[in-house]
């Protein structure tokens, strides 16, 4: 322990209790008040109380407007919305969406754009720049205004150097500088991450896993990712490739995978994957509804799940059979990691229960009873906005948490 809390240990304490009374604030469901704050953290009600006025007093919490007109229940403190700004940006291998929130994580400007991420980072990260400036003027604001800025990105992190290490879609990314050269070009601080681990982070803040300690996030986009979440904590793992489930090896024999090896789980439930699967059905000459969407050769897995959700048997077909390939790769999760819940998200997860019930049959029959039946499968109730919004929360981390020092 350093010296300052030698000196000092009474502050020490004051400021940790700080922290976690603004993370509780920021995330029990339905609100906390101040007797709830006192039980919770095992303090007095004079101790909370000094607590509480000193971050009101900075102007940063304050008592939810009307929450105790009933009598019924205390009134539950909430952070002040407009002490400040961020930006939550998820990077994918085929947009960007970019969101501006207040303190209280309310969106108030979003926009989405197409990328390659093919392309490399000297186009994409010109093209993020020009985003996150139009949305950000957009809301009415300058880049002055935001205090900070989360980042999601479809390949490994390496946090404490903000760059990506060998992603398997980011051909060119490998080690550039992703957060350095975007806080110079914002003048704020930037917060990297994998696109799925923030998407756990953002169902467990907002979404279907709210109240959860531990939780699973499958990102089903162009490839698969996995964000887990072990006790409310991010696991990153080593070097930050955590949660490849993508990479997991379904068939020694399987189809080339972008990351080399053959059979990998992204090699056929990925977004590519079943794009793939249904231009060669289509070349086959197999009847179905995709052949009237424009350049066959073209196909993409939007264009899949919407011919999916108008009938088309083939198309239900190839989700069905990328959903049972997802299911048999989450079962193993579940063995192993045994979570509360798996939130299925990303651009393929739009397709609804048409990809979640092969999902939910395979990990019922191949996990053990006992985890199967602890665990629920939902789609993310935050939709394409899932990690975007654990952009925001990673943010908000930095941001509030700085205030709080």
């Amino acid at each position: 322990m350093n010296g300052s809390f030698w000196a000092n240990p009474q502050t020490h304490v004051k400021s940790l209790n700080k922290h976690v009374v603004v993370d509780l604030i920021r995330f029990v469901p339905g609100g906390i008040s101040r007797a709830e704050l006192s039980r919770h953290l095992g303090l007095t009600r004079a101790a909370v109380s000094s607590i509480i006025n000193d971050l009101s007093g900075a102007g940063m919490v304050q008592e939810a407007s009307g929450s105790n007109s009933s009598g019924r229940r205390p009134a539950v403190l909430e952070i002040v919305a407009e002490q400040g700004y961020v930006v939550g940006v998820d990077m994918g291998a085929t947009h960007i969406t970019a969101l501006v929130a207040d303190y209280s994580a309310r969106v108030i400007r979003e926009r989405e754009i197409a990328i390659d991420i093919n392309l490399g980072p000297e186009v994409c990260l010109e093209q993020l720049d020009r985003v996150v400036q139009q949305v950000v003027a957009e809301a009415g604001l300058q880049m002055v205004d935001i205090n900070a800025i989360g980042l999601g990105v479809p390949g490994p992190v390496v946090i404490d150097r903000g760059v990506v290490s060998a992603p398997p879609i980011m051909p060119g990314w490998d080690d550039f500088p992703i957060r350095d050269t975007m806080q110079k070009k914002w003048g704020c601080t930037v917060r990297i991450n994998n696109d799925a681990e923030l998407g756990a982070l953002g169902e467990w803040a907002y979404g279907a896993g709210r109240g959860e300690s531990n939780l699973a996030y499958i990102k089903v986009g162009s490839g698969v990712g996995a964000g887990l979440m072990f006790d409310s904590n991010i696991y990153h793992g080593t070097t930050g490739s955590a949660g490849e489930i993508g990479h997991i090896t379904l068939s020694e024999n399987g189809p080339l995978c972008t990351c080399g090896n053959r059979g990998c789980l992204e090699a056929y439930a990925g977004g590519n994957a079943i794009a793939k699967r249904a231009m060669e059905e289509v070349k086959r000459g197999r009847r179905t509804q995709l052949v009237g969407f424009g350049d066959f050769y073209r196909i993409t897995a939007k264009d899949v799940i919407m011919a999916a959700r108008n009938g088309d048997l083939l198309s239900q077909q190839i989700l069905a059979e990328a959903g049972s390939h997802l299911g048999t790769a989450i079962a193993s999760l579940v063995n192993l990691f045994n979570p509360s819940i798996v939130v299925v998200g990303g651009g393929v997860a739009q397709s609804g229960d048409l990809l979640l019930d092969p999902i939910r049959s395979t990990v019922g029959n191949r996990s053990l009873a006992v985890a199967a039946k602890a665990v629920r499968i939902s789609s993310a109730l935050l939709g394409r906005r899932a990690s975007a919004m654990g952009a925001v929360v990673q943010a908000l981390s930095h941001s509030l948490h700085q205030f709080v020092e």
